[in-house]
């Protein structure tokens, strides 16, 4: 018999309160790898020995379905119980407790005698309307017995186009219980994650949206450059070198194969790769190699490092081993991102962390994985933050500003960018900082104007770094404002010039294409997981430049 945690009692303890105090039904949320499976046991027990109750367990994969099973013969070995499964082979209707796959279930609830209480392993999978299987399924049962309660586990409590799963008109109504990625890793329950210092710039805006994710073909099309897929393989075989465990997301079978291939060909290294076309005996095979080996020696092959799949290693795969997590896709589901991180959630001897690199920009897109961002929406509607921050004073405004009201700073038009094959740097927690030094390939400067300003508004220099082949990082000088702003550009020109300081931005830009700036070497990077921009920290100099000769500059000459 296994003994509880703290916050799994806490949770079974939330579900009676809610029962005992509402007529609808609970869902308790427990991430990946946080152990639900012992609390959907914990019920069981109590629902048949003390209650009389009949309860079914319903979950979407055979694995679901063996771990509900093994966790029912430790916490509770005197309840019976019975699996029905055509995956499993098995067809049991009479125990107290049932666990069933739900595809083999779905049309047979009137074949069951009552049940009292339906429990739903990874509950956000139960579709917001329609006639899908949890819902026909639900439907016929309270036919059967219409005091059914219904009981949702999950560590995804939202879906990709709609939001949060809890509704009043929905099977699942609200959360009575919750605890978070952050609590479980400050307690020692759960693996802690660090991201590669890096950069990510794929370009989704061309990518088309069906059903609230990007179309599969299109994603596949854009991962699957020869480029792309060497670059990211070149990284990955060096970050990941002291690495044991490498689950790689791919975004289409032949995206995947690509990347097999280029790992075994260009590395040297076995990469294996699964999708839903892998036969059973090979996908075995494969898995239990990656796990680090079978029990009593099935598979008797070296243990496999590298393993690239395509949507199937996420809900109900268990590997602890797992150390290293490569997105090697961009999805718009905050439920599928979830899901691809938290592969590494899990505890193991001698693994002390987890590292995600993400070439999709999930982690942007979506948030740290203990604060995601979800908004409830139409299904199928899309849409941006509602708000931005100005990289120029650090203001937070409205999405729709095209200047910030607070300094002028004109944002600039969407700009398309290649992917840099880099993984991200975003932090993969919330209050995470990443402070990243990048060697500067160039630097151009400009005069910043506002649009449809006057001839005497303050304008700005700015300044544009580059890092990489079409990654840039700016900032602007505000040699034209007063105050903190005009202290901060004098610190600025100090630091870089012999020069009088300029009082205005033709002037400086003016000095600068002149080469009266030291050129700046590497800047240092820094972006805080929860802000919108990355901002620059820090500068490698080179040397001082000599001093312009008086009215060696005509500023009549300069091409504004």
């Amino acid at each position: 018999m296994i003994e509880l945690r703290t916050y799994q009692t806490e949770a079974v303890q939330a579900v009676y309160d809610y029962l005992r105090d509402h007529d609808d039904n609970p869902v308790v949320v427990i991430p990946t790898g946080g152990g639900k499976t012992p609390v959907i046991a914990t019920i069981c027990r109590d629902a048949v020995a003390q209650w009389n109750g009949r309860v079914l367990i319903l979950a979407h994969v055979k694995e679901l379905l063996e771990q509900a099973a093994d966790k029912l013969r430790l916490v509770c070995p005197e309840v019976k119980f019975g699996i029905y499964s055509a995956g499993l082979n098995r067809r049991d209707m009479q125990a107290p407790v049932t666990i069933a796959g739900i595809q083999s279930i779905y049309k047979r609830a009137c074949e069951f005698d009552p049940f009292d209480l339906v429990i739903v392993d990874e509950a956000h999978m139960i579709p917001p309307s329609g006639e899908g299987m949890y819902r026909q399924f639900l439907a016929d049962a309270r036919k059967v017995n219409p005091y059914l309660r219904v009981i949702g586990l999950t560590a995804t409590p939202y879906r990709m186009t709609t939001g949060t799963i809890c509704a009043p008109d929905h099977f699942l109504n609200a959360v009575c219980y919750e605890v978070g990625v952050r609590e479980l890793i400050r307690d020692g329950y759960l693996c802690p994650l660090v991201t590669k210092s890096g950069s990510s710039k794929v370009d989704t805006q061309k990518l088309h949206v069906r059903g609230g994710e990007f179309v599969a073909g299109e994603v596949e099309e854009l991962m699957d450059a020869d480029e792309l897929v060497e670059a990211a393989c070149d990284e990955i075989v060096e970050l990941a070198r002291d690495r044991n465990s490498v689950l790689i997301f791919a975004a289409g079978v032949q995206h995947g194969r690509h990347v097999e291939r280029v790992m075994q060909e260009k590395h040297g290294v076995e990469c294996g790769f699964v999708s839903g076309e892998t036969p059973t005996p090979e996908r075995d095979e494969l898995l239990g190699r990656f796990r680090g080996g079978a029990a009593g020696g099935l598979f008797e092959h070296k243990p496999l490092k590298f393993l690239c799949n395509v949507n199937v290693l996420t809900t109900g795969f268990d590997a602890p081993n797992i150390d290293c997590v490569v997105m090697l896709r961009p999805t718009l589901s905050p439920g599928l991102y979830y899901q691809m991180v938290g592969r590494g959630f899990r505890l193991f001897p001698d693994k002390q962390n987890c590292l995600v690199l993400d070439y999709g920009g999930n982690v942007l897109r979506h948030g740290p994985v203990d604060a995601i961002r979800i908004e409830d929406r139409p299904t199928g509607m899309g849409g941006e933050a509602p708000a931005k921050e100005c990289p120029q004073c650090r203001s937070v405004i409205a999405a729709g500003y095209a200047a910030c009201p607070d300094c002028g700073y004109e944002f600039p038009p969407p700009e398309r960018q290649k992917h840099e094959a880099k993984a991200s740097d975003a932090g993969i927690l919330s209050g995470q900082a990443t402070d990243t030094e990048y060697d500067v390939l160039d630097v151009t400067y400009s005069v910043h104007r506002k649009r449809d300003a006057s001839d005497d508004a303050p304008r700005t220099m700015r300044v544009d770094y580059r890092l990489g082949l079409d990654h840039w990082v700016s900032e602007w000088v505000c040699f034209e404002h007063d105050g903190y702003a005009r202290r901060k550009a004098e610190q600025w020109w100090k630091r870089r010039s012999p020069d009088p300081i300029p009082n205005s931005a033709e002037e400086a830009v003016a000095i600068a294409d002149a080469g009266g700036l030291a050129f700046t070497d590497a800047i240092t990077v820094r972006y805080v997981v929860g802000e919108k921009f990355d901002r620059i920290v820090g500068y490698r100099l080179g040397e001082l430049p000599e001093a312009v000769p008086a009215g060696g500059i005509d500023l009549d000459d300069v091409p504004f």
